[in-house]
Protein backbone atom coordinates (compact mmCIF):
# COMPACT_ATOMS: atom_id res chain seq x y z
CA UNK A 1 0.00 0.00 0.00
CA UNK A 2 2.63 2.61 1.37
CA UNK A 3 5.16 1.60 -1.68
CA UNK A 4 3.19 3.90 -4.23
CA UNK A 5 4.50 6.77 -1.76
CA UNK A 6 8.33 5.52 -1.24
CA UNK A 7 8.72 6.75 -5.66
CA UNK A 8 10.91 9.85 -4.78
CA UNK A 9 8.69 12.41 -6.44
CA UNK A 10 10.72 15.93 -6.16
CA UNK A 11 8.88 19.11 -7.12
CA UNK A 12 11.29 21.67 -8.28
CA UNK A 13 11.70 25.71 -7.25
CA UNK A 14 10.35 26.49 -10.59
CA UNK A 15 7.34 24.25 -10.71
CA UNK A 16 6.90 25.45 -7.27
CA UNK A 17 6.40 29.19 -7.72
CA UNK A 18 4.20 28.13 -10.73
CA UNK A 19 1.77 26.33 -9.30
CA UNK A 20 1.58 27.32 -5.79
CA UNK A 21 -0.12 30.37 -5.73
CA UNK A 22 -3.13 29.07 -8.02
CA UNK A 23 -3.17 25.73 -5.19
CA UNK A 24 -3.51 28.56 -2.67
CA UNK A 25 -5.99 30.41 -4.17
CA UNK A 26 -8.00 27.55 -4.81
CA UNK A 27 -8.19 26.35 -1.45
CA UNK A 28 -8.61 29.71 -0.49
CA UNK A 29 -12.00 29.71 -2.37
CA UNK A 30 -12.79 26.04 -1.10
CA UNK A 31 -12.64 27.56 2.34
CA UNK A 32 -15.20 30.19 1.53
CA UNK A 33 -17.80 28.00 -0.24
CA UNK A 34 -17.63 25.93 2.58
CA UNK A 35 -18.58 28.92 5.02
CA UNK A 36 -21.53 29.64 2.92
CA UNK A 37 -22.62 26.04 3.16
CA UNK A 38 -24.71 23.80 6.08
CA UNK A 39 -21.06 21.58 5.72
CA UNK A 40 -18.17 21.07 7.71
CA UNK A 41 -14.23 19.77 7.40
CA UNK A 42 -12.68 17.65 9.62
CA UNK A 43 -8.88 17.14 8.27
CA UNK A 44 -7.32 14.71 9.97
CA UNK A 45 -3.43 14.69 9.80
CA UNK A 46 -1.63 11.43 10.82
CA UNK A 47 1.28 9.39 9.37
CA UNK A 48 5.00 8.52 9.90
CA UNK A 49 7.09 10.63 12.93
CA UNK A 50 9.22 13.13 11.05
CA UNK A 51 6.88 12.61 7.67
CA UNK A 52 5.90 16.52 8.45
CA UNK A 53 2.94 16.27 10.15
CA UNK A 54 3.76 19.32 11.78
CA UNK A 55 4.36 21.39 8.92
CA UNK A 56 1.44 20.34 7.18
CA UNK A 57 -1.26 21.28 9.92
CA UNK A 58 1.03 24.66 9.93
CA UNK A 59 1.17 25.29 5.89
CA UNK A 60 -2.62 24.86 6.18
CA UNK A 61 -2.89 27.44 8.50
CA UNK A 62 -0.66 29.98 6.36
CA UNK A 63 -2.89 29.23 3.47
CA UNK A 64 -6.32 29.04 4.84
CA UNK A 65 -8.09 32.31 6.46
CA UNK A 66 -6.79 30.72 9.99
CA UNK A 67 -10.64 32.54 11.68
CA UNK A 68 -12.87 29.84 10.06
CA UNK A 69 -10.29 27.14 11.53
CA UNK A 70 -9.19 25.78 14.78
CA UNK A 71 -6.53 23.15 15.10
CA UNK A 72 -6.39 20.67 17.77
CA UNK A 73 -3.28 18.56 19.32
CA UNK A 74 -4.44 15.59 20.56
CA UNK A 75 -2.09 14.25 23.19
CA UNK A 76 -2.97 12.54 26.44
CA UNK A 77 -6.48 12.53 27.69
CA UNK A 78 -7.11 15.25 30.53
CA UNK A 79 -8.66 13.47 33.88
CA UNK A 80 -12.05 15.31 32.18
CA UNK A 81 -12.06 12.94 28.94
CA UNK A 82 -10.76 10.07 31.09
CA UNK A 83 -13.65 10.21 33.15
CA UNK A 84 -15.78 9.79 29.61
CA UNK A 85 -16.36 7.55 26.88
CA UNK A 86 -12.89 8.08 24.67
CA UNK A 87 -15.06 9.60 21.75
CA UNK A 88 -16.39 12.59 24.20
CA UNK A 89 -13.20 14.12 23.33
CA UNK A 90 -13.42 13.87 19.68
CA UNK A 91 -16.92 14.67 19.22
CA UNK A 92 -16.80 17.61 21.85
CA UNK A 93 -13.84 19.39 19.08
CA UNK A 94 -16.18 18.46 16.02
CA UNK A 95 -16.45 22.25 14.09
CA UNK A 96 -20.12 23.47 13.57
CA UNK A 97 -21.25 23.92 9.84
CA UNK A 98 -18.74 26.78 7.16
CA UNK A 99 -15.91 25.82 9.65
CA UNK A 100 -12.86 23.44 9.49
CA UNK A 101 -11.40 21.53 12.43
CA UNK A 102 -7.51 19.99 11.84
CA UNK A 103 -6.69 16.93 14.12
CA UNK A 104 -3.24 16.73 14.64
CA UNK A 105 -3.35 12.67 15.89
CA UNK A 106 -6.74 10.89 15.98
CA UNK A 107 -9.08 8.45 16.88
CA UNK A 108 -6.66 6.56 15.00
CA UNK A 109 -2.99 7.41 17.03
CA UNK A 110 -4.30 5.17 20.18
CA UNK A 111 -5.57 2.07 18.83
CA UNK A 112 -2.55 2.13 16.13
CA UNK A 113 -0.09 2.48 18.75
CA UNK A 114 -1.12 0.23 21.26
CA UNK A 115 -1.38 -2.84 18.59
CA UNK A 116 2.40 -2.15 17.23
CA UNK A 117 3.40 -2.26 20.85
CA UNK A 118 1.76 -5.29 21.30
CA UNK A 119 -0.83 -4.01 24.29
CA UNK A 120 -3.75 -5.05 22.39
CA UNK A 121 -4.28 -8.08 19.98
CA UNK A 122 -5.97 -7.54 16.57
CA UNK A 123 -9.41 -8.26 17.35
CA UNK A 124 -9.28 -5.67 19.51
CA UNK A 125 -7.79 -3.20 17.19
CA UNK A 126 -10.22 -4.78 14.67
CA UNK A 127 -13.06 -3.68 17.15
CA UNK A 128 -11.99 0.10 17.20
CA UNK A 129 -11.48 0.54 13.53
CA UNK A 130 -15.47 -0.91 13.17
CA UNK A 131 -16.29 1.53 15.69
CA UNK A 132 -14.24 4.56 13.79
CA UNK A 133 -15.66 3.73 10.22
CA UNK A 134 -19.20 3.57 12.08
CA UNK A 135 -18.21 7.35 13.24
CA UNK A 136 -17.07 8.72 10.34
CA UNK A 137 -20.23 7.12 8.16
CA UNK A 138 -22.15 9.12 10.70
CA UNK A 139 -20.21 12.40 10.61
CA UNK A 140 -20.63 12.14 6.88
CA UNK A 141 -23.88 11.71 6.65
CA UNK A 142 -24.37 14.86 9.08
CA UNK A 143 -22.33 17.29 6.45
CA UNK A 144 -19.06 16.80 7.97
CA UNK A 145 -16.78 16.35 5.56
CA UNK A 146 -13.97 14.31 6.65
CA UNK A 147 -10.17 14.23 5.12
CA UNK A 148 -8.28 11.34 6.34
CA UNK A 149 -4.22 12.26 5.19
CA UNK A 150 -1.85 9.87 6.05
CA UNK A 151 2.01 11.36 5.75
CA UNK A 152 5.00 8.77 4.47
CA UNK A 153 8.20 7.98 4.17
CA UNK A 154 10.78 5.35 3.63
CA UNK A 155 12.44 3.97 6.97
CA UNK A 156 15.80 5.19 6.11
CA UNK A 157 14.48 8.81 4.85
CA UNK A 158 12.66 8.67 8.69
CA UNK A 159 16.32 7.32 10.47
CA UNK A 160 17.95 10.77 8.29
CA UNK A 161 15.49 12.78 9.47
CA UNK A 162 15.93 11.86 13.03
CA UNK A 163 19.54 12.29 12.93
CA UNK A 164 18.93 15.18 11.21
CA UNK A 165 17.12 16.53 13.86
CA UNK A 166 19.18 14.98 16.46
CA UNK A 167 22.04 16.99 15.64
CA UNK A 168 20.48 19.99 14.58
CA UNK A 169 17.25 20.46 16.23
CA UNK A 170 17.59 18.72 19.44
CA UNK A 171 14.89 20.11 21.47
CA UNK A 172 12.34 19.12 18.25
CA UNK A 173 12.88 15.45 19.27
CA UNK A 174 10.75 13.91 21.50
CA UNK A 175 11.36 10.87 24.32
CA UNK A 176 9.76 8.52 21.64
CA UNK A 177 10.69 9.05 18.22
CA UNK A 178 13.77 6.76 18.52
CA UNK A 179 11.07 4.28 20.23
CA UNK A 180 9.16 4.32 17.10
CA UNK A 181 11.63 4.26 15.03
CA UNK A 182 12.54 0.90 16.11
CA UNK A 183 9.12 -0.38 15.77
CA UNK A 184 8.77 1.24 12.45
CA UNK A 185 8.27 -2.22 10.12
CA UNK A 186 5.51 -3.01 12.76
CA UNK A 187 3.89 0.45 12.50
CA UNK A 188 4.14 -0.05 8.80
CA UNK A 189 1.96 -3.23 8.92
CA UNK A 190 -0.36 -2.06 11.88
CA UNK A 191 -0.78 1.30 9.78
CA UNK A 192 -1.41 -0.43 6.38
CA UNK A 193 -4.07 -2.91 7.65
CA UNK A 194 -5.93 0.21 9.73
CA UNK A 195 -5.89 2.53 6.50
CA UNK A 196 -7.47 -0.39 4.14
CA UNK A 197 -10.02 -1.50 6.24
CA UNK A 198 -10.98 1.74 7.06
CA UNK A 199 -10.73 3.73 3.81
CA UNK A 200 -14.65 4.19 2.86
CA UNK A 201 -16.34 6.03 0.54
CA UNK A 202 -17.47 8.59 2.66
CA UNK A 203 -14.19 8.93 4.44
CA UNK A 204 -11.32 7.74 2.33
CA UNK A 205 -7.55 7.98 3.26
CA UNK A 206 -5.31 9.84 1.28
CA UNK A 207 -1.51 8.59 1.11
CA UNK A 208 0.42 11.30 0.62
CA UNK A 209 4.18 11.01 -0.22
CA UNK A 210 6.37 13.38 2.39
CA UNK A 211 9.85 13.06 0.89
CA UNK A 212 9.48 16.33 -0.71
CA UNK A 213 8.49 19.34 1.02
CA UNK A 214 7.22 20.99 -2.14
CA UNK A 215 5.70 17.80 -3.39
CA UNK A 216 3.74 16.98 -0.12
CA UNK A 217 2.47 20.47 0.45
CA UNK A 218 0.98 20.61 -2.99
CA UNK A 219 -0.27 17.25 -2.89
CA UNK A 220 -1.90 18.32 0.70
CA UNK A 221 -3.58 21.35 -1.10
CA UNK A 222 -4.63 19.59 -3.85
CA UNK A 223 -6.91 16.88 -1.98
CA UNK A 224 -8.32 19.20 0.60
CA UNK A 225 -9.43 21.49 -2.07
CA UNK A 226 -11.04 18.40 -3.80
CA UNK A 227 -12.61 16.95 -0.94
CA UNK A 228 -14.17 20.30 -0.65
CA UNK A 229 -15.23 20.54 -3.62
CA UNK A 230 -16.56 17.62 -4.69
CA UNK A 231 -18.62 17.48 -1.31
CA UNK A 232 -20.16 20.53 -2.00
CA UNK A 233 -20.98 19.93 -5.62
CA UNK A 234 -23.40 16.48 -4.57
CA UNK A 235 -26.92 17.78 -4.93
CA UNK A 236 -28.82 18.47 -1.79
CA UNK A 237 -31.28 16.32 -0.42
CA UNK A 238 -34.95 17.84 -1.14
CA UNK A 239 -36.29 20.53 1.90
CA UNK A 240 -39.08 19.11 3.51
CA UNK A 241 -41.81 20.67 5.10
CA UNK A 242 -42.29 20.54 8.84
CA UNK A 243 -45.38 20.23 10.17
CA UNK A 244 -46.27 17.07 7.40
CA UNK A 245 -47.55 14.38 9.59
CA UNK A 246 -45.94 10.91 8.97
CA UNK A 247 -47.81 8.67 6.92
CA UNK A 248 -48.74 5.68 9.32
CA UNK A 249 -48.66 1.95 8.04
CA UNK A 250 -51.70 -0.45 9.01
CA UNK A 251 -52.69 -0.19 12.47
CA UNK A 252 -51.68 -3.40 14.52
CA UNK A 253 -54.49 -4.73 16.83
CA UNK A 254 -51.83 -5.06 19.15
CA UNK A 255 -48.72 -3.13 19.79
CA UNK A 256 -46.30 -2.84 23.18
CA UNK A 257 -48.23 0.30 24.28
CA UNK A 258 -51.97 -1.21 23.89
CA UNK A 259 -50.76 -3.86 26.29
CA UNK A 260 -50.24 -1.74 28.94
CA UNK A 261 -52.04 -2.07 31.85
CA UNK A 262 -53.11 1.79 32.47
CA UNK A 263 -55.87 0.63 35.03
CA UNK A 264 -52.75 -0.20 37.77
CA UNK A 265 -52.74 2.29 40.61
CA UNK A 266 -51.33 2.65 44.23
CA UNK A 267 -53.33 4.10 47.02
CA UNK A 268 -52.02 7.21 49.02
CA UNK A 269 -51.35 5.11 52.18
CA UNK A 270 -48.87 2.77 50.33
CA UNK A 271 -47.31 5.10 48.23
CA UNK A 272 -46.64 7.06 51.24
CA UNK A 273 -44.78 4.31 53.10
CA UNK A 274 -42.92 2.76 50.11
CA UNK A 275 -41.71 6.06 48.58
CA UNK A 276 -39.40 7.21 51.35
CA UNK A 277 -37.86 3.68 51.23
CA UNK A 278 -36.90 3.59 47.84
CA UNK A 279 -35.43 7.16 47.65
CA UNK A 280 -33.61 6.22 50.73
CA UNK A 281 -32.09 2.97 49.37
CA UNK A 282 -31.51 5.13 46.09
CA UNK A 283 -29.26 7.35 47.66
CA UNK A 284 -27.25 4.89 49.50
CA UNK A 285 -26.50 3.12 45.72
CA UNK A 286 -25.69 6.82 44.37
CA UNK A 287 -22.91 7.45 46.75
CA UNK A 288 -21.71 3.77 45.26
CA UNK A 289 -20.78 5.36 41.74
CA UNK A 290 -18.20 7.62 42.46
CA UNK A 291 -15.95 4.50 44.32
CA UNK A 292 -16.78 2.05 41.30
CA UNK A 293 -16.07 4.54 38.18
CA UNK A 294 -19.58 4.44 37.01
CA UNK A 295 -22.50 6.98 35.98
CA UNK A 296 -26.13 6.65 35.82
CA UNK A 297 -27.72 7.74 32.35
CA UNK A 298 -31.65 7.47 33.20
CA UNK A 299 -34.11 9.07 30.23
CA UNK A 300 -37.25 9.69 30.22
CA UNK A 301 -39.84 10.27 27.26
CA UNK A 302 -43.73 10.11 26.70
CA UNK A 303 -46.48 11.67 25.64
CA UNK A 304 -47.08 15.27 26.88
CA UNK A 305 -48.47 15.71 30.75
CA UNK A 306 -47.30 11.65 31.06
CA UNK A 307 -45.88 12.41 34.93
CA UNK A 308 -42.33 12.90 33.55
CA UNK A 309 -41.45 15.72 35.39
CA UNK A 310 -42.98 14.04 38.74
CA UNK A 311 -40.83 10.91 38.32
CA UNK A 312 -37.86 12.94 37.79
CA UNK A 313 -38.27 15.06 40.89
CA UNK A 314 -39.30 12.25 42.91
CA UNK A 315 -35.66 10.49 41.27
CA UNK A 316 -33.70 14.07 42.45
CA UNK A 317 -34.89 13.92 45.66
CA UNK A 318 -33.04 11.30 46.67
CA UNK A 319 -29.89 12.49 45.46
CA UNK A 320 -27.42 14.75 46.66
CA UNK A 321 -27.61 18.33 44.73
CA UNK A 322 -23.95 18.08 43.43
CA UNK A 323 -24.66 14.07 42.76
CA UNK A 324 -27.03 14.60 39.98
CA UNK A 325 -28.03 16.91 36.56
CA UNK A 326 -31.36 17.25 35.28
CA UNK A 327 -31.24 18.47 31.44
CA UNK A 328 -34.49 19.17 29.37
CA UNK A 329 -34.29 18.61 25.75
CA UNK A 330 -35.87 21.81 23.98
CA UNK A 331 -35.58 22.23 20.43
CA UNK A 332 -31.75 22.69 19.48
CA UNK A 333 -30.51 25.89 19.24
CA UNK A 334 -28.44 27.71 16.11
CA UNK A 335 -25.29 25.74 17.65
CA UNK A 336 -26.85 23.28 18.02
CA UNK A 337 -27.74 22.78 14.54
CA UNK A 338 -24.67 23.64 13.28
CA UNK A 339 -23.15 20.37 14.36
CA UNK A 340 -24.63 16.75 14.33
CA UNK A 341 -27.97 15.90 16.11
CA UNK A 342 -25.96 13.56 18.54
CA UNK A 343 -23.20 16.50 19.51
CA UNK A 344 -25.35 18.17 21.81
CA UNK A 345 -26.02 15.13 23.92
CA UNK A 346 -21.93 13.80 23.74
CA UNK A 347 -20.86 17.17 25.36
CA UNK A 348 -22.95 17.27 28.10
CA UNK A 349 -22.06 13.39 29.60
CA UNK A 350 -22.02 12.96 33.37
CA UNK A 351 -18.26 11.95 34.12
CA UNK A 352 -17.70 8.88 36.16
CA UNK A 353 -19.46 9.15 39.95
CA UNK A 354 -22.42 11.05 38.70
CA UNK A 355 -26.05 11.15 37.88
CA UNK A 356 -27.66 12.84 34.23
CA UNK A 357 -31.28 12.57 33.82
CA UNK A 358 -32.85 13.72 30.39
CA UNK A 359 -36.25 15.07 30.34
CA UNK A 360 -36.45 13.79 26.85
CA UNK A 361 -33.58 13.12 24.21
CA UNK A 362 -31.37 12.01 21.82
CA UNK A 363 -34.45 9.72 20.71
CA UNK A 364 -36.09 13.18 19.12
CA UNK A 365 -34.37 12.22 16.13
CA UNK A 366 -36.71 9.18 15.89
CA UNK A 367 -39.52 11.06 17.46
CA UNK A 368 -40.28 14.24 16.90
CA UNK A 369 -38.17 15.19 13.88
CA UNK A 370 -39.04 11.87 12.07
CA UNK A 371 -42.74 12.72 13.00
CA UNK A 372 -42.71 16.34 12.26
CA UNK A 373 -40.96 15.94 9.38
CA UNK A 374 -37.91 18.14 10.59
CA UNK A 375 -35.51 15.30 9.03
CA UNK A 376 -35.82 13.19 5.96
CA UNK A 377 -36.39 9.33 5.89
CA UNK A 378 -32.69 8.66 5.42
CA UNK A 379 -31.73 10.66 8.46
CA UNK A 380 -34.40 8.97 10.92
CA UNK A 381 -34.10 5.45 9.72
CA UNK A 382 -30.06 5.63 10.19
CA UNK A 383 -30.43 7.06 13.25
CA UNK A 384 -31.60 3.72 14.96
CA UNK A 385 -28.01 1.54 14.80
CA UNK A 386 -26.26 5.44 15.34
CA UNK A 387 -28.12 5.53 18.51
CA UNK A 388 -27.25 1.71 19.59
CA UNK A 389 -23.72 2.38 18.97
CA UNK A 390 -24.04 5.85 20.99
CA UNK A 391 -25.44 3.94 24.16
CA UNK A 392 -22.91 0.73 23.60
CA UNK A 393 -20.01 3.66 23.95
CA UNK A 394 -21.77 4.83 26.90
CA UNK A 395 -21.72 1.66 28.37
CA UNK A 396 -18.74 0.30 27.95
CA UNK A 397 -17.44 3.96 29.94
CA UNK A 398 -19.11 2.25 32.46
CA UNK A 399 -22.48 4.25 32.20
CA UNK A 400 -25.82 2.52 33.60
CA UNK A 401 -28.55 3.02 31.38
CA UNK A 402 -32.17 3.04 31.50
CA UNK A 403 -34.64 4.41 29.50
CA UNK A 404 -38.36 5.17 30.71
CA UNK A 405 -41.00 5.28 28.39
CA UNK A 406 -44.05 7.02 30.73
CA UNK A 407 -47.25 6.30 29.08
CA UNK A 408 -51.19 7.49 29.58
CA UNK A 409 -54.19 6.77 27.93
CA UNK A 410 -55.88 9.83 25.25
CA UNK A 411 -58.42 10.23 28.09
CA UNK A 412 -56.36 10.79 30.96
CA UNK A 413 -53.58 13.45 28.72
CA UNK A 414 -57.50 15.37 28.40
CA UNK A 415 -58.20 15.40 31.78
CA UNK A 416 -54.68 16.77 32.35
CA UNK A 417 -54.67 19.42 29.99
CA UNK A 418 -57.79 20.38 31.13
CA UNK A 419 -56.39 20.65 34.82
CA UNK A 420 -53.53 22.28 33.97
CA UNK A 421 -55.87 25.27 32.38
CA UNK A 422 -57.70 25.75 35.29
CA UNK A 423 -55.22 25.73 37.77
CA UNK A 424 -53.25 29.10 38.09
CA UNK A 425 -49.97 27.77 38.77
CA UNK A 426 -50.02 24.93 36.25
CA UNK A 427 -50.58 26.92 33.23
CA UNK A 428 -47.73 27.28 32.20
CA UNK A 429 -47.45 23.62 31.11
CA UNK A 430 -49.97 23.58 28.64
CA UNK A 431 -49.41 25.20 25.63
CA UNK A 432 -51.01 25.20 21.66
CA UNK A 433 -47.99 22.50 20.73
CA UNK A 434 -49.50 20.15 23.45
CA UNK A 435 -53.19 20.56 21.70
CA UNK A 436 -51.57 20.18 17.96
CA UNK A 437 -49.23 16.89 19.49
CA UNK A 438 -52.52 15.44 20.88
CA UNK A 439 -53.88 15.36 17.31
CA UNK A 440 -50.69 12.90 16.46
CA UNK A 441 -51.29 10.60 18.89
CA UNK A 442 -51.24 7.66 16.76
CA UNK A 443 -48.10 8.40 15.10
CA UNK A 444 -46.41 9.44 18.53
CA UNK A 445 -47.52 5.97 19.18
CA UNK A 446 -46.48 3.78 15.90
CA UNK A 447 -42.68 5.57 16.36
CA UNK A 448 -42.42 4.99 20.04
CA UNK A 449 -42.96 1.30 19.33
CA UNK A 450 -40.28 0.99 16.51
CA UNK A 451 -38.08 2.34 19.00
CA UNK A 452 -38.68 -0.37 21.72
CA UNK A 453 -38.29 -2.70 18.44
CA UNK A 454 -34.95 -1.24 17.50
CA UNK A 455 -33.49 0.16 20.69
CA UNK A 456 -34.19 -1.71 23.60
CA UNK A 457 -31.32 -3.56 24.29
CA UNK A 458 -29.99 -5.96 27.16
CA UNK A 459 -26.94 -2.43 27.75
CA UNK A 460 -30.12 0.23 27.97
CA UNK A 461 -33.36 -1.27 27.91
CA UNK A 462 -36.52 0.88 27.38
CA UNK A 463 -38.69 0.41 30.55
CA UNK A 464 -42.40 1.06 29.85
CA UNK A 465 -44.40 2.32 32.42
CA UNK A 466 -48.04 2.78 33.25
CA UNK A 467 -48.33 6.29 34.12
CA UNK A 468 -52.32 7.40 34.60
CA UNK A 469 -51.96 6.51 38.12
CA UNK A 470 -49.00 9.26 39.59
CA UNK A 471 -48.38 6.98 42.35
CA UNK A 472 -47.50 3.72 40.40
CA UNK A 473 -45.43 4.73 37.78
CA UNK A 474 -43.44 7.05 40.38
CA UNK A 475 -43.11 3.62 42.97
CA UNK A 476 -42.27 1.89 39.26
CA UNK A 477 -39.57 4.34 38.34
CA UNK A 478 -37.47 4.18 41.82
CA UNK A 479 -38.09 0.28 42.13
CA UNK A 480 -36.59 -0.07 38.28
CA UNK A 481 -33.61 2.19 39.20
CA UNK A 482 -33.02 0.60 42.69
CA UNK A 483 -32.88 -3.02 41.35
CA UNK A 484 -30.70 -1.94 38.71
CA UNK A 485 -28.30 0.19 40.45
CA UNK A 486 -28.16 -2.95 42.83
CA UNK A 487 -27.80 -5.73 40.31
CA UNK A 488 -24.63 -3.27 38.77
CA UNK A 489 -23.15 -2.50 42.39
CA UNK A 490 -24.36 -4.85 44.64
CA UNK A 491 -26.82 -4.17 47.61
Amino acid sequence: MFEAAELGIEVGKKQWEERSPKAREDLLQAQRDLAGSKHSCVILVSGVEGAGKRETVNLLLEWMDARGIQTHVMQEATDEELARPPYYRFWRRLPPSGRTGIFLGSWYSAPIVQRTFGDIKDKDLDVQLDRMIEFERMLAHEKVIVIKLWMHISKKLQKKRLKHIEKNESWRLGPLDWKFFKRYDEFRAVSEHALRRTSIGEAPWHIVEASDERHRALSVVKIVTDAIRDRLAEPAAPKRSPGKVMPLRKPQEKTLLSALDLSLTVDKEKYEKKLPELQGKLNRLVRKLPKRNRSLILVFEGPDAAGKGGAIRRVSQAMDAGAYDVTSIAAPTDEERAHPYLWRFWRALPRAGKVTIYDRSWYGRVLVERIEGFCGPEDWQRAYSEINAFEEQLHEAGAIILKFWMQISQEEQLRRFKDRQVTPYKQYKITEEDWRNRDKWDAYGEAACEVFEKNSTKLAPWVLVEANDKNHARLKVLRTVTDALEEELGG
